[in-house]
């Protein structure tokens, strides 16, 4: 349809524009998208066995939608995504605050224009980007808001007493008629707020100081809570649960591989680093298990959850701490470190919630024992496990490291090391060598200081070797020797 063409609602009836109300646009556009083999929600990684089925069962039902699932798990996303099963450009009456379709016009204006001009009466074109409201729920939303109030000073300017509809002032959603409306958070709205959608939802009319008016709103309901909210903030008004077609249940990624898709795809990077810092495959993963390690700890609230936007701002802090290293010792390439984990303790430490064992450890501890159960769960993948209780007389495959530890005095790894004297620092312990050679003869060149540097990390969490922060960087110990030197 050539919409530079129509200018009035005579030329919409020629050109044989047909009528639809959102949901029924909703529909017949996935519809065309499943039967094109198009993907409707490109880069939602993870729910396409589960939420994505639901979401779309929901869509071809026009149900009003509620997306029920933890902090960071794309609820607002998946929401925002729907926009694109809009029609592209979507003719209104021109000058209507409620977007009145011109072949149905539902507003008092608009009915007024249309029996005045007839075919004559102006057409504009709304985009689809245009017809996506949004509105977070917080404790002082009020029914003006969201519904509308009379406006004084429009009663004013016209002339005209309280009685009269036309002083009016339509709140959000009236205005948000034939598109679609998310409300972010809905157990933080106030019951009486709660209330007040009944109609909206079910009936389609709308009171606003008195007036009842007969609208007819046309409008897409996302709504998105959180599971802790019903116990601790608020609840979702039974009435109104009823009246929301389809609950849909959120999950984190199932996966380390899936969590790293999304974090790799959201992670807001330079391309000077990119293209300057060298990530190994390894670092990615541990990223990923950090937040897996921290939704089972015990000194982290599972009912809050662990957003993905850790892992995101983890990855984020993580190239940060390289490039910052890289800029000390004017170096153009570089590599991420293992040891540059501990500058995403930042990362970490604000996006969690402490139960009250954690907060006795504090945010810093909890956030270093993720880092060091990440490295213990990765290891058993790359080097023999280390079993927690060994034969008197067997022999292991980390014996030689353990010796060299026992007879040297220990290992300091700086923070901020120049590349080539991490290299040789790292060089110095040669059963690294003789165990990567063995274990994993395919490795990189690339990667192989990183994977020496996660054998002695695996050590020390598997208690064969002691590791101390100081000031600037790690200390690596024989378990005896630093139990002997502490004495």
């Amino acid at each position: 349809m050539n919409i530079e063409k129509i200018k009035t609602l005579g030329e919409l009836k020629a050109s044989g524009y047909r009528s639809r109300t959102v949901k029924e646009e909703l529909r017949e556009n996935l519809i065309a998208c499943i039967k094109e083999g198009k993907a409707p929600f490109e880069g939602i990684h993870g729910y396409e066995h589960t939420v994505l089925p639901e979401l779309e069962r929901a869509i071809l039902s026009r149900h009003n939608i509620n997306l029920l699932g933890l902090r960071g798990q794309a609820k607002t996303r998946l929401a925002r995504l729907m926009v694109g099963l809009l029609d592209e450009w979507m003719p209104v009456v021109e000058g209507s605050e409620i977007n009145d379709d011109p072949l149905n016009p539902i507003s008092r204006y608009a009915r007024t224009l249309i029996a005045e001009k007839g075919d004559q009466t102006p057409v504009n074109w709304i985009h689809r980007n245009e017809r996506f409201y949004e509105k977070l729920a917080t404790p002082d939303v009020t029914v003006a808001d969201l519904i509308g109030d009379v406006d004084p000073i429009k009663a004013a300017n016209l002339r005209l007493s309280y009685a009269d509809d036309r002083v009016i002032h339509f709140g959000m959603i009236p205005r948000a008629n034939r598109s679609i409306f998310v409300i972010n958070e809905l157990p933080d709205l106030q019951a009486r707020i709660q209330v007040a959608l009944f109609n909206i939802l079910q009936e389609g009319d709308i009171q606003i100081r008195g007036f009842k008016l007969r609208l007819l709103l046309d409008i897409q309901f996302v709504f998105t809570a959180n599971p802790e909210d019903y116990t601790n903030r608020g609840s979702i008004v039974t009435p109104l649960k009823d009246r929301i077609g389809s609950q849909i249940l959120t999950h984190y990624p199932e996966t380390v591989a899936i969590a790293k898709t999304i974090t790799q795809q959201e992670a807001r990077l330079d391309e000077n680093q990119k293209e300057r810092i060298h990530v190994p495959e390894l670092a990615t993963l541990l990223i990923e298990q950090i937040a897996f390690e921290a939704r089972e700890s015990e000194f982290i609230d599972h009912k809050s959850g662990v957003s993905a936007r850790m892992s995101i701002t983890v990855f984020e802090n993580l190239m940060s701490t390289a490039e910052r290293r890289m800029l000390l010792n004017n170096e153009e390439k570089g590599t991420i470190r293992l040891s540059d984990f501990m500058g995403v303790i930042p990362a970490i430490t604000g996006k969690v919630e402490l139960v009250y064992e954690g907060e006795q450890e504090g945010a810093e501890y909890v956030a270093n024992a993720l880092i060091m159960s990440s490295v213990k769960s990765l290891f058993p993948d790359y080097f023999p496990k280390i079993e927690k209780l060994e034969k008197p007389g067997e022999e292991s495959p980390y014996d030689e490291v353990m010796q060299w530890f026992f007879e040297g005095s220990g290992f300091e790894l700086e923070d901020d090391l120049a590349d080539a004297e991490y290299k040789v620092q790292l060089d110095t312990i040669r059963p690294l060598e003789r165990l990567l050679t063995k274990y994993q003869p395919e490795l990189p060149e690339k990667d192989r200081h990183f994977m020496k540097e996660f054998l002695l990390w695996g050590l020390a969490g598997h208690k064969k070797l002691s590791r101390n922060r100081f000031v600037s960087g790690l200390q690596f110990k024989d378990v005896y020797g630093n139990y002997i030197s502490r004495l």
